[in-house]
C-alpha cells in the first residue's frame, strides 16, 4: 500500500460510516414520506395537542422525530464528505464540514417535540382555565420556535455547506462530475427554508429528489472506497 493510500486507510471507519448514514437516511425520507401522507400534521397548537393524547409516537413523528435521526446521520455523511474531498481543497471542505455541522447544532435547538408532548400531557390533566391558557401561550411560544430562526439558520448554512462540498467534488477525482452537479442543483434548491411560504414549500419538496440521488450516489462511492481500502 502506498503511502497515500495508507494515510486514507486511518478513515476506514468514517468512509463506512459515511455509506451506511447515507444508506439509513434514504431509508428514514421514504419514512417521513409516507408518514406524511397518511398522517398530515396539524398545523395549530390544539391540532397537536389533540394529537398526542391520542398518539404520542405520531405526535414525535409529525414535529420531525425522525429528522432528528436524519440530522445524527447527516454528521456522518458531513464527516466522510470531508475526509474524502481535503486533498481536492482542504479549507473549502473544512468550511463545509464547520457550517453543515453549525446548521445542524441550530436545528437541535430548534426541535420542541418532547417540549410539546410534556405541555400536552400538562394540558390534558390542567384543572383551571387559567393554567389550560398559561400552557396553550407556552405551547404557542414553541411552536414558534420550531418554524423560527434556528431553523432558518440550520437550512441556510445546510445548503451553503452542500453547495461547498458540490463545488470542491468539481476539482476532485473520487466523485463523479454528475454527482457535483446534483449535489450543487440540491444546494441551490435549499437556499430558501422552507418556511418561506409557498414558494419555500415548493423549492423544498423540489430539493428532495436530487437530494435523495446525491446521498445514493455518495453512498455507493463511500462504500467502494471502504472496500478499496480493507
Amino acid at each position: 500500500m502506498n503511502t497515500a493510500a495508507n494515510k486514507e486507510s486511518h478513515w476506514l471507519g468514517i468512509f463506512k460510516a459515511g455509506g451506511v448514514a447515507a444508506i439509513a437516511m434514504l431509508a428514514i425520507m421514504v419514512a417521513q414520506i409516507v408518514i406524511f401522507i397518511l398522517f398530515p400534521p396539524p398545523n395549530s397548537v390544539e391540532g397537536f395537542f389533540t394529537l398526542f393524547q391520542q398518539n404520542r409516537l405520531l405526535g414525535l413523528f409529525s414535529l420531525d422525530l425522525l429528522y432528528i435521526l436524519n440530522n445524527t446521520l447527516l454528521i456522518l455523511i458531513y464527516l466522510a464528505l470531508y475526509f474524502s474531498l481535503r486533498r481536492s481543497g482542504e479549507s473549502a471542505a473544512l468550511l463545509a464540514l464547520v457550517l453543515g455541522l453549525a446548521g445542524i447544532i441550530a436545528y437541535y435547538a430548534s426541535n420542541t417535540a418532547f417540549e410539546m408532548m410534556a405541555i400536552s400531557r400538562q394540558y390534558a390533566s390542567a384543572s383551571t382555565e387559567a393554567q389550560r391558557t398559561s400552557l396553550m401561550g407556552a405551547a404557542q411560544a414553541l411552536f414558534a420556535i420550531y418554524r423560527g430562526t434556528a431553523f432558518n439558520v440550520y437550512y441556510v448554512l445546510n445548503a451553503a455547506s452542500l453547495l461547498i462540498f458540490s463545488a470542491v467534488m468539481l476539482r476532485s477525482s473520487q466523485f463523479s462530475r454528475a454527482t457535483a452537479i446534483i449535489g450543487l442543483i440540491s444546494g441551490v434548491l435549499m437556499i430558501i427554508p422552507s418556511t418561506a411560504g409557498t414558494i419555500g414549500l415548493i423549492f423544498s419538496l423540489a430539493s428532495l429528489v436530487p437530494w435523495a440521488v446525491f446521498c445514493f450516489l455518495v453512498m455507493r462511492k463511500f462504500l467502494k472506497m471502504g472496500q478499496n481500502q480493507s
